[in-house]
């Protein structure tokens, strides 16, 4: 008998030992003759599963690496108008803010690498902010923000922005309250002038399911390689799950205005969300099209709008026999 064949019969398709039609023990040798030699038929059969496992894992690794080039083959076009886009913005010397809002793991930084990843460096800049220093401390509330302002034929693209008042400030209590009523009084200003006086302002916030974000830490965790994106605040996240969706109901309710919207990308689906995302840019800007055969409009199943979001926000409290929350005055 052919000793593959017979290691395959032994083994099912999920690489455990087939429980049907085993011969009994007295007809099953424990040793055979392969080249002459007398091998263990057990260690055959564990090779042959090992190999079977090794199979399947690089069969999977091959599946991930083509659902990735896929994917960023999908984006190319798009990343091609992108660099078409900023030549307009260049030639008429427009200023240009993406802010990336959301709770944590929910995509904002891979976003911003497939936005920028063919972009002149020298037109665009990412800017994350961390702790404010004791001297920024003192000074005016945007004033770190608006050092960081775009000039004539620059993009900068705030992962995270001022809006960390409102989000993580307000959840941490690392703002008072006057300072967090200041801020809603005085944001929609502060937009309205910058969008009046010439400045390109795009408002994002990425929202990923409770479960999915989960799911996220969970790899962060066990991968060295991402064990570094994984903050004290980040640990936080889920048991205060809550009270993010409390702040994010009162920063839409006070801050989607119609001069400075905010949109909404559903990131559980995290290459959907990239696409869309530059489709949303690209949509704000009135350049000539690079290719006039794409589809240029969003997913409305990816991108909402504030209004829209404040709706279901509105209808799942409901759902849940909840008071709507009564915003700050």
């Amino acid at each position: 008998m052919n000793i593959t064949n017979y290691a395959e019969e032994r083994l099912s398709s999920d690489g455990q030992e087939s429980t049907e039609s085993l011969p009994s023990e007295a007809s099953n040798p424990d040793w055979i003759v392969m080249d002459g030699q007398e091998v263990r038929l057990q260690d055959i059969l564990n090779d042959y599963r090992d190999i079977r496992q090794q199979y399947a894992m690089l069969n999977k690794r091959a599946e991930k690496a083509l659902r990735g080039y896929r994917q960023a083959q999908e984006l190319r076009p798009y990343q091609a108008e992108l660099i078409k886009m900023q030549d307009y913005l260049i030639e008429n010397q427009r200023r240009m803010i993406i802010i990336f809002e959301g709770r944590d793991a929910a995509g904002k930084g891979g976003t911003i690498r497939r936005v920028t990843r063919y972009m002149n460096e020298r037109h665009y800049r990412v800017v994350a902010l961390g702790k404010p220093t004791a001297e920024q401390e003192t000074q005016w509330y945007y004033q770190k923000y608006a050092q960081q302002f775009p000039r004539g034929g620059e993009i900068v693209l705030f992962d995270r922005s001022w809006y960390t008042r409102v989000l993580v400030e307000r959840v941490f209590n690392w703002c008072t309250e006057k300072e967090y009523k200041d801020f809603m009084r005085g944001v929609g200003g502060f937009e309205k002038d910058l969008i009046r006086q010439g400045t390109i302002l795009i408002k994002l916030y990425f929202s990923v399911t409770q479960e999915e974000q989960a799911r996220r830490f969970k790899r962060r965790q066990s991968d060295p390689l991402r064990q570094w994106k994984l903050s004290k605040v980040d640990l936080q996240a889920q048991d205060r799950w809550n009270d993010f969706t409390e702040v994010k109901y009162d920063m839409l309710q006070r801050t989607n205005t119609a001069v400075a919207p905010w949109l909404i990308i559903r990131s559980d689906d995290k290459h959907k969300a990239r696409l869309n995302t530059i489709k949303v840019i690209l949509n704000s800007v009135p350049y000539e099209r690079l290719d006039q055969s794409l589809d240029f409009v969003p997913d409305p199943h990816v991108v909402l709008s504030g209004a829209l979001e404040l709706e279901y926000m509105e209808a799942e409290r409901l759902r849940h026999s909840q008071f709507l929350h009564q915003p700050l005055v």
